[in-house]
């Protein structure tokens, strides 16, 4: 890896938050602990800043994204992925979305209480919730806190459908919670792997857990009868499209019931902060995996149309779609995921349906 690059970290540096007149200074004396996931980060430490929501459960309005309403534990994230969409939501934080997006971290203790407010309140029909519908709810500082635990207690208090999204095995550490849940089909569990190299990872996602304890958690959530889809997300040209029949078939042996993709989009600030990191990592390969992410969406970096967004269009697109679909029918045939069941979440919040 070459010299100048920032080690333990994905962007290579800031930009500037397009809604702040003015740069964003953080101060030390934020809250300064955590065991690192992953690789080393650079001597300029994370920060840890509590922010006090007043509502936890968030509407998606987005139509191509498979869920209806997502909570997030954790603003930013320290993972420190690339090509990560969720940076640009930073700058309404008042940050940046670039290195400040990996080193300052906001936490939601409050969390827990909210979350059992908002299901349990009048109108609320048990609609499945999914976890880290922005930043991943199980990244480094996870460990210490444990927030999100705390609200899969609550879900599995009141048997509510719950989905995660994450790339960190420290989800490993809840399976006493995630197998009864999965007694009552109220949870899916969504692993990200992006690539079965351990370079690629590096380069990628630098604080993320390592590809062989990824694997590892396919394997033991599924061994332990809770419902696995890995996100090959995103696909980038050039850099891991090759992988798709490999990985398809590595994750189905493992017991994974499904794998979904998306093709690489670089949405608002995380072009600029892609086309850093290219040209200062991967500077041989730079402009021909920037030229093909462009081919895939119309000659831009970016396409907010959607359905076309997630997918593409073009070629390579098509490669990659029809690649996918061969993967899947030779690997997943005979497999799907459940519908999560609501029928149990009704019954516990109707005193009178819980008579019979």
């Amino acid at each position: 890896m070459p010299d100048n690059v920032l080690k333990g970290r994905g962007a290579q540096k800031n930009v500037h938050n397009r809604f702040a007149e003015n740069e964003h200074e953080v101060l030390d004396d934020y809250l300064n602990f955590c065991e690192a996931e992953g690789e080393e980060a650079d001597k300029n430490n994370t920060k840890y800043l509590e922010v006090f929501p007043k509502t936890f459960v968030n509407k998606v309005d987005s139509p191509d994204v498979g869920m209806m309403y997502s909570a997030n534990p954790y603003q930013g994230c320290e993972h420190g992925c690339v090509y990560c969409y969720a940076r640009n939501s930073h700058e309404y934080w008042g940050y940046g979305a670039g290195l400040d997006f990996e080193r300052n971290i906001l936490y939601k203790k409050n969390a827990p209480k909210l979350l059992e407010e908002k299901i349990t309140s009048k109108n609320w029909q048990g609609k499945t919730i999914v976890f880290s519908g922005n930043t991943d709810c199980y990244q480094p500082l996870e460990r210490k806190l444990e927030i999100t635990r705390k609200c899969l207690e609550v879900m599995f208090k009141w048997k509510h459908p719950t989905g995660i999204i994450t790339k960190n095995s420290l989800i490993l550490r809840d399976l006493d919670i995630l197998k009864e849940m999965a007694k009552f089909n109220t949870i899916t569990v969504n692993i990200s792997i992006t690539s079965l190299s351990e370079d690629t990872r590096r380069l990628l996602e630098p604080r993320t857990a390592t590809i062989k304890q990824r694997l590892k958690a396919v394997e033991t959530l599924s061994e332990n009868g809770i419902p696995v889809r890995v996100m090959m997300a995103p696909i980038i040209p050039s850099l891991n499209s090759h992988e798709i029949l490999p990985l398809v078939k590595t994750v189905a042996e493992l017991g994974a019931r499904d794998v979904a993709y998306t093709m690489v989009r670089l949405n608002g600030q995380v072009a600029e902060i892609f086309k850093d990191w290219a040209h200062k990592t991967i500077p041989d390969r730079a402009e021909r995996i920037l030229n093909q992410i462009a081919e895939c969406h119309g000659g831009k970096l970016n396409d907010s149309n959607w359905g076309r967004r997630m997918r593409g269009e073009g070629t390579i697109a098509q490669q990659v779609k029809d690649t996918m679909a061969i993967a899947k029918n030779k690997y997943l045939s005979q497999r799907t995921m459940p519908v999560l069941d609501r029928s149990h979440f009704i019954q516990l919040k109707d005193p009178q349906l819980r008579m019979f």
